[in-house]
């Protein structure tokens, strides 16, 4: 007989991205999460090791030689200062001053921020005082960062490729990237393989949950490389787990009365269907799936600065 506890999944999704609708509900989406910051990086994952190897790897970090990263969409730094960890001088890159001002706070030592360097004639200004230690921010679009030409071993994209212009962050990663430099664009998603985590994601609203095989849109600017999807866990106290409902776009946009009805219903399927006690630890599984691109040849022989396409 069936484990009503554990009932065969679904088909996991027929997605290659998130769908939105129309280009307004794409941007009423990304706009919630700007001022959710402290909700963001308190709740939502880091990046397991094994994906941070995986990327250095490429660009040849602990050699030695310097490695420059930027961070593209870097929200409140979680990636970015996991880099800065590894040895990596990074540039994170977002549109929330909120958010970037979470990601200047993580600095727990080093020396105090000071200014960063004045960007070139005709870059987007900088957001302030934002240099710490080895990371500094900069308040700007991925399309059109402002930043220098070839000015990056490593350009990444965590979480938040979805909701760039493809077409546009491709052409701008090409330009930004030093020849051999690589893009790393990576995701964190609840691992729905998993019975009981297929249905608190539908109750979430997860709605980052992507095909099994998917690869995410990038322009002709780009080759793929390589690709990579890791499976872990993050405990988590259940209280957190329901929270969580809360830094997703679905829930931030929602009516009240709808948000309050997801939250009970997470809570009613920790502790009364799945039996966890309140408070108790609960080990979330994950997916990260993992891209690298290069330069195509193509772009690469033009340049950044050759003028065309």
């Amino acid at each position: 007989m069936p484990d009503p506890l554990n009932p065969p999944v679904p088909p996991i999704s027929a997605r290659d991205e998130p769908r939105f609708g129309s280009a307004e509900r794409k941007q009423a989406l990304a706009a919630a999460f700007r001022d959710q910051g402290e909700d963001y990086d308190r709740l939502r994952p880091g990046y397991p090791a094994p994906v941070l190897d995986a990327i250095l790897a490429q660009v040849g970090a602990g050699d030695g030689a310097a490695r420059r990263a930027i961070d593209l969409g870097a929200g409140t730094g979680k990636l970015s200062w996991a880099l800065v960890e590894r040895g990596m001088t990074v540039t994170a890159v977002d549109t929330s001053p909120a958010m970037l001002e979470i990601a200047r706070g993580r600095a727990t030592d080093g020396p105090a921020p000071s200014d960063g360097p004045a960007p070139s004639d005709g870059a987007a200004p900088s957001d302030g005082p934002g240099r710490t230690a080895h990371l500094s921010t900069h308040l700007a679009a991925a399309e059109s960062t402002g930043l220098p030409a070839d000015s990056a071993e490593l350009v990444t994209v965590a979480q938040a490729w979805h909701w760039f212009d493809a077409e546009a962050a491709s052409a701008e990663v090409a330009r930004l990237l030093a020849p051999e430099g690589v893009l790393a664009l990576v995701w964190n998603m609840l691992d729905v393989t998993i019975p009981w985590v297929h249905r608190l994601s539908r109750i979430m609203h997860a709605g980052d949950i992507h095909r099994e095989q998917f690869l995410p849109t990038v322009g002709p600017e780009l080759e793929l490389l390589a690709r990579s999807t890791h499976q872990w866990q993050d405990p988590m106290p259940t209280q957190d787990v329901i929270d969580l409902a809360r830094t997703r776009s679905y829930v931030l946009t929602a009516p009240e009365e709808r948000r309050a009805r997801v939250l009970a219903n997470l809570d009613w399927y920790l502790h009364e269907h799945l039996g966890h006690a309140p408070g108790e630890e609960v080990g979330v599984p994950y997916r990260t799936d993992l891209f690298l691109y290069r330069r195509a040849a193509a772009a690469a022989r033009r340049g950044p600065g050759s003028g065309e396409g």
